[in-house]
């Protein structure tokens, strides 16, 4: 599980039937704890599916591989990341 922060939304004009009623989010990974804050987090871009309904800014919880596509079992989806938490706050 990785942290990162909502940048904005991806919108498609086609895609695989078994993302239909998706919403994808583009998100930037955290890559430091010393720079949550910091915008832009300077960190990798990566599209993943939000099951929280997270708007742009918030910081998210995100799973990556296999994990990501584990809620929808056994429907099986064409994912490789998604959000599974909005977080409200992160002490260390």
């Amino acid at each position: 599980m990785k942290l990162a922060r909502t940048i904005g939304t991806v919108t498609l004009s086609r895609s695989h039937p078994a993302m239909k009623a998706a919403r994808l989010r583009c998100v930037e990974i955290v890559d430091s704890v010393q720079r949550i804050e910091t915008q832009p987090l300077g960190g990798d871009t990566v599209v993943a599916w939000d099951l929280c309904g997270c708007g742009d800014g918030d910081l998210v919880a995100l799973a990556e591989g296999p994990e990501a596509a584990q809620p929808f079992r056994p429907d099986v989806k064409p994912l490789d990341a998604s959000i599974v938490a909005i977080l409200d706050e992160v002490d260390l």
